[in-house]
Parts: structure tokens; C-alpha cells; sequence
């Protein structure tokens, strides 16, 4: 099956970069592994989360949110806003198909791409001018390797799994990991009841929704190390000295690790206010499992009902992406420094493989689309003049 663009991945990343180059009447088609679109919103999120940056950063092109809409989308209306966004552009979307290697062919300038019907389990394969890796940063789940882990006598699962904490009221928890996922998680069992514990293990930033919006907003006008400076003063008056409660800080600011390293700060939704009433009980890093004791670092031993594991995931792509050594890193992120991450050779691309959170996969998808625009119109013997012009929606 001939096609000009094949995409990987349905999530924002995949649906922008397809309308982009719907938008300039360039056939294209994502293949998606899940049963639907957007499935880590769908199908990996709690029930409580909401977007931590405020909606105007939240926008895929060409579809703004609608006025009413709250600064802080809740996983269910952005749910909502990706359907329409594929269905207002009439996306071409084959859900069920595993990709399973995409390699260059260079003697017919094409993608072959090996996919499997995961419905029919009939192997597939694609040819494409142009491929755009978009198949995201969370594909496979990370499981840390703990002794004893194995045979903890309760349930353990990994964050992707966990829905609400009215599941686990009356039980005493141990959440490990403390980024984003993590203190969602101690808060929402916490406030639902249960005996929480987290293990924190690295230093982190804390931030408010409402600090970390204002900071994105002067960074517009400010150097980062000023912008920086102001966001953790403004975080002291909020906190005070976290490190007093086991939340040790970071010595780079915020930004700056936004900036230069996979490293964001910890959106705090509620956490903080319960670490410090001892309803959220913070720990060191784990030493050993036995049944339902488990021995932390300090010596110290504590008997747990559940362990809920928020250690994050990690990229895939390297499994089944060939003939590239330039544009995708052996983590399975995006190889060259911003701006010019997203553009490989032999027309592959990559959308939101370098931590910018949706913004950046916006600002990606406009750029592929602009230069597969040009690359085509070259392929195809066409001036700039004949083109015709993207859509209006």
C-alpha cells in the first residue's frame, strides 16, 4: 500500500502533524497500535488529572479551545477536544496496527513500513515518501528493579493502572516515585482515605499551577536565569522550606531543567498541604521486599497493603525503527538540540520526542508540514504558485 506520509501514533503529536499536512492537501495516514486515538489520555489516566499548563499552551493547530473552557482542561474535555480535532479534519486514522519495523529503502526513495493488524494478525506493509515518527516519549512502562518486588504479598501496580484512590481507602499505600504522576497519586489516596507514603528519592522542584503558568508567561520577556530567580521566590512564599518535609530542591531552577534536561517540576495539586500534616508520609528509597515488609534505605521497616509504582515510561522506537542513526537517540527521543530536532534524512521526521509538552508538538507538527509542503511540491513538479492554499477551519 502506497502512501505519501505515514505517521506513527495517534496521540496529539500524530493528529497535529496530520492535520497540518491536511491542511496543505498532502495525503497522509497514521497507523495507531491501540483501539482508539489518544489512548494514554484514555486508557493510562487517572480519573482526577487535569492538564498542569494552562489551556492556551494546550492548543494543537488550527483549533483553539473554546472560551469557556476551564485554563486547566480535565482529562475528559481534552479527551473531547482531540475527537473533534480528528474528526473536523477528517483524519485517517488505521487503529489495531502494531508497527513492527520501518526501514529505508533506498533504491525505491521509500519507507517500508511492516505493521500488524493486531484484529486479523495480517502482516502489513506501507510504502511512504515521508515517515513521522510520533509515537510519544510514554510507550512502554518503566518497572524499577527492586529486590523482593516480585513477591510482595498485595497488589502492585504501575500508575498507568491506577484509576482512584477509593479503590484502596482504609489500606496503607506506598506510592514510589515522586514526579508528576507520583504526588498526584499520594495526594488523591490521601484525600481518599488511605494511608499514604511516598518515597522521594530525588530532589524536585515544587511549583503551583498557577507559578509555573505565570513563568512560562514572562519567559516571553525575561532571561531564564531571571525568570527562574522569580518563579522560586514566588515558590518560598507558597512552601516555605520543602526540604524541612523530606522535598529537597534541586540547585538548577526550574526552567533551567525544563530547558536542558528531561527534568520537570512537580505541579503540586494538594500533595504538599497533606505531607505536611503527616497525612502523606514521605520516605527514603527502598532497600528490599519481603511480603509486605519492606526495608527502606535508613534501616527503617514499614508493612504496606499496596504499592502503587509512578516510575514513569519510556520510548519504544528504537525496536523498530531502522536505517537511522541521526535523528532519534538510543533513549528513543529526539537525537539533535532545538530547533532542529524534528527533521531526519530521507524524509523522516519526529513530533514530540523532545519534552516540550503539546506546545512543542504543535510548533513540530507546523514545521513538518512546511517542509514536506515544499519537499512534495518539488517531487511533484509543482511552483510554490500552484499549491493550493491550507484550508480555513
Amino acid at each position: 500500500m502506497e502512501e505519501v506520509v505515514v505517521i506513527v501514533g495517534a496521540g496529539p503529536s500524530g493528529l497535529a502533524v496530520a492535520a497540518c499536512l491536511t491542511s496543505h492537501c498532502i495525503p497522509n495516514i497514521i497507523l495507531e497500535r491501540d483501539d482508539c486515538i489518544a489512548s494514554i489520555w484514555r486508557k493510562r489516566c487517572y480519573n482526577r488529572v487535569t492538564l498542569h499548563l494552562g489551556k492556551q499552551y494546550c492548543e494543537l493547530p488550527h483549533a483553539k479551545h473554546p472560551p469557556a473552557t476551564p485554563t486547566f482542561i480535565p482529562k475528559d474535555e481534552f479527551i473531547r477536544y482531540l475527537d473533534d480535532y480528528a474528526s473536523r479534519f477528517q483524519l485517517r486514522v488505521l487503529l489495531r496496527r502494531n508497527v513492527e519495523s520501518a526501514e529505508f529503502d533506498a533504491a525505491a526513495g521509500r519507507w517500508r513500513v511492516a505493521a500488524r493488524n493486531l484484529d486479523s494478525s495480517v502482516a502489513e506493509e506501507y510504502l511512504a515518501r515521508y515517515l513521522v515518527v510520533a509515537s510519544g516519549e510514554n510507550d512502554c512502562m518503566v518497572v524499577p528493579e527492586i529486590p523482593g518486588l516480585d513477591g510482595f504479598d498485595g497488589p502492585v501496580l504501575h500508575s498507568c493502572r491506577y484509576r482512584s484512590g477509593s479503590d484502596f481507602k482504609g489500606k496503607n499505600v506506598l506510592v514510589v516515585g515522586c514526579g508528576n504522576s507520583g504526588t498526584e497519586i499520594a495526594f488523591d489516596l490521601a484525600d481518599s482515605g488511605a494511608k499514604t507514603s511516598i518515597v522521594v528519592r530525588n530532589q524536585v522542584h515544587l511549583v503551583t499551577k498557577e507559578i509555573w503558568l505565570f513563568g512560562m508567561f514572562i519567559m516571553k520577556f525575561l532571561p531564564l536565569h531571571w525568570v527562574d530567580m522569580i518563579v522560586l521566590f514566588l515558590c518560598y512564599i507558597v512552601f516555605g522550606n520543602t526540604s524541612k518535609y523530606g522535598i529537597h530542591r534541586p540547585t538548577k531552577g526550574p526552567m533551567y531543567l525544563k530547558a536542558n534536561s528531561p527534568i520537570y517540576p512537580v505541579v503540586d495539586v494538594g500533595a504538599f498541604k497533606k505531607i505536611k500534616s503527616g497525612e502523606i508520609q514521605v520516605l527514603p528509597s527502598i532497600a528490599n521486599i519481603k511480603g509486605n515488609s519492606v526495608t527502606l534505605s535508613d534501616g527503617k521497616q514499614y508493612h504496606f497493603d499496596a504499592i502503587i509504582l509512578a516510575t514513569g515510561y519510556r520510548s519504544a522506537i528504537k525496536t523498530w525503527l531502522k536505517s537511522d542513526d541521526y535523528l532519534i537517540g538510543d533513549d528513543g527521543m529526539a537525537k539533535q538540540k532545538f530547533p532542529d530536532h524534528w527533521k531526519g534524512r530521507n524524509g523522516l521526521y519526529c513530533a514530540g520526542l523532545l519534552r516540550r509538552g503539546i506546545y512543542g508538538s504543535a510548533e513540530d507538527a507546523f514545521s513538518i508540514a512546511n517542509d514536506i509542503s515544499k519537499s512534495y511540491q518539488i517531487d511533484q513538479g509543482q511552483t510554490l504558485e500552484k499549491v493550493p492554499k491550507p484550508a480555513k477551519v
